[in-house]
C-alpha cells in the first residue's frame, strides 16, 4: 500500500512538472510574439522634463460666461504640467485636444515676450474640424524662426464670440527653442523611427517627442508597442484621460502675419 501511494505521488508530481514546464513554454513565445527580442527599441519612457525654472503661472482654459464647447468640457493643450515645452525646431508642431464644438474659427497667437502680451511674433486663424479630437498646427514657412534661448509665449483661443472675447475659451503654454547637446545628436543620427520619442523624452524635448510619437501611432495604430508608448508618454505628464482619443487632420492656417 505504501508503495501504491509513493507512485501515485511520483505520478502526480511528473504531471504537475509538465504542465508548469508547457504554461513556461508558452508564455515565452507569447512574448517572443508579441515583443521580439530583436525589435530595435523600447517601451517609450517617462518623459523628463528639463532643468528649466518653471514660466509664470496662467488661468489657462478660462470660459467665464457663455461657452460653445458641448457638455462642459474643455480645450487641453498637450503639454507637460508647467506648460514649458522645449524643441529643436525653427517652427515647432503644436498640439491640442479639441472638444466638440458648433465654432470652426481658433485664433493662435505667439508672442516674442513671455511677459509682455502686446509683442506679438506670429499669429494666425485656424479652422477647426467637424469633430472631436487631438488636433495640430505646424507654423509655416511663412512664419519667423523661433530664436535659441528664447521662451515665446502662446494662446489658442476658439472665438465662440467675436464681439466679447471673455466668454471665448482658450489655452496657453510657453515654447523655448533649445539645441541638442553632443550625444544627443549623435543617438538621433543613428536611431531607427521607434526610438525617436524615447530619445526625445530622456532628453527634455518635449515637441519633438510628442510629435514622434503621434506620428508612431498614426503610422501603425493597431501595434502594440506604439500604443503602450503613446500612453507612457501622456501619463507621464498628467494626460491619461487622452490617450484614446483620434487625431484628426487639422490645422492649416488661414493667414498669418507678423508684428
Amino acid at each position: 500500500m505504501k508503495w501504491y501511494k509513493s507512485s501515485v505521488n511520483f505520478a502526480a508530481f511528473s504531471l504537475l512538472c509538465l504542465d508548469l514546464l508547457s504554461i513556461a513554454s508558452f508564455s515565452a513565445q507569447v512574448k517572443a510574439e508579441s515583443f521580439p527580442v530583436n525589435q530595435p527599441w523600447q517601451i517609450s519612457q517617462a518623459f523628463k522634463p528639463p532643468k528649466r525654472a518653471d514660466p509664470p503661472p496662467s488661468a489657462g482654459g478660462s470660459t467665464r460666461g457663455s461657452s460653445c464647447l458641448k457638455k462642459k468640457t474643455k480645450l487641453v493643450s498637450l503639454l507637460p504640467p508647467n506648460k514649458l515645452g522645449l524643441t529643436l525646431a525653427e517652427r515647432p508642431t503644436f498640439f491640442w485636444f479639441v472638444p466638440s464644438t458648433s465654432v470652426k474659427t481658433a485664433k493662435f497667437i505667439l508672442l516674442a515676450d513671455k511677459d509682455k502680451d502686446d509683442n506679438v511674433f506670429y499669429e494666425t486663424t485656424l479652422t477647426l474640424p467637424n469633430q472631436p479630437g487631438i488636433i495640430s498646427f505646424t507654423l509655416p514657412k511663412t512664419a519667423p524662426k523661433l530664436a535659441l534661448g528664447k521662451t515665446y509665449h502662446w494662446y489658442l483661443t476658439v472665438v465662440c464670440n467675436a464681439r466679447d472675447s471673455s466668454t471665448n475659451p482658450w489655452v496657453d503654454g510657453w515654447v523655448e527653442r533649445t539645441q541638442a547637446n553632443a550625444s544627443l545628436s549623435a543617438a538621433l543620427a543613428k536611431a531607427q523611427p521607434q526610438q525617436l520619442p524615447s530619445l526625445y523624452a530622456e532628453a527634455g524635448i518635449w515637441h519633438e517627442a510628442l510629435a514622434t510619437s503621434v506620428q508612431l501611432r498614426r503610422a501603425d495604430p493597431k501595434n502594440l508597442r506604439t500604443r503602450m508608448s503613446w500612453q507612457t508618454l501622456l501619463k507621464s505628464v498628467n494626460l491619461s484621460a487622452l490617450t484614446s482619443e483620434s487625431f484628426i487632420d487639422c490645422c492649416t492656417s488661414d493667414k498669418g502675419s507678423r508684428e
